[in-house]
């Protein structure tokens, strides 16, 4: 018997929330509901496989609730929210988020994107768990003061481990295994997220760099790890 994917839905219209609920049952997946952001974070645990999160709510926001989600998890959250200017796109996305899918929408399309963002993280956290008695070959990246850990994937910051989302974990690998190329944002859009690259996934990539570079930059504003070159994408600096 195959893994059970736990899914846990926060969202305050009960209409939606059954639908949403039923449409996740009917692919197997193992389904908590919470009314809003407070009962969800009580909710949320180790065995939670995907978030699926309402902005407007009341009490607390969806994007706070994300924000305190990340405080202790870097489990996959997928927006749903009527909220549709880019905007509010940019700001669920800094808040932690991995997906935003705005109301309405086809029960398709949700289903297609959090099949998508379970797979993506499945595989991450068999790469991390992949580990046997046996004593294996660890294999490290670094450059820098950063290290990486590609068996575990952990990172280390001037030697304290440092906790990154998978989607981060991932850009700083990319860039890291290439010191000095540069990577155009519709490269890394494709190479990461494994989809197909359209005009907002800019804004995708940008706030993921933006996130990584508050974590591992000591200027954030002025990065020294992490550059840019105006007009061609981002590249990670060679050690001199």
């Amino acid at each position: 018997m195959g893994v059970v994917n736990n899914i846990l839905i926060i969202e305050d219209d009960p209409a939606i929330r059954e639908g949403v609920r039923i449409l996740m049952e009917g692919e197997s997946f193992h389904v908590e509901e919470a009314v809003n952001g407070f009962e969800g974070l009580k909710k949320i645990s180790d065995s939670t496989h995907l978030v699926i999160l309402d902005v407007m709510m009341p009490g607390i926001s969806g994007y706070k609730t994300c924000e305190e989600i990340r405080k202790k998890s870097n489990v996959p959250v997928l927006f749903l929210t009527a909220k549709d200017l880019e905007s509010d796109k940019l700001l669920g996305l800094m808040a932690g988020g991995d997906d935003y899918l705005v109301k309405p929408f086809s029960y398709a399309e949700l289903l297609a994107r959090v099949k998508a963002l379970l797979r993506r993280h499945l595989v991450y956290d068999k790469a991390a768990e992949k580990k046997t008695e046996i004593e294996i070959q660890e294999e490290w990246i670094e450059n820098k003061n950063i290290r990486i850990n590609t068996e575990k994937n952990s990172v280390y910051l001037d030697e304290k481990e440092i906790n990154l989302t998978e989607m981060e974990y991932k850009i700083l690998v990319l860039l890291m295994k290439n010191p000095g190329k540069i990577f155009s944002v519709q490269n890394i859009y494709e190479s990461i997220w494994e989809a197909p690259y359209l005009y907002s996934s800019g804004n995708t990539v940008m706030v993921h760099i933006r996130r990584l570079r508050k974590k591992i930059e000591k200027d954030p504003q002025n990065p020294k790890l992490i550059v840019s070159t105006w007009g061609k994408g981002y590249h990670f600096e060679k050690n001199k």
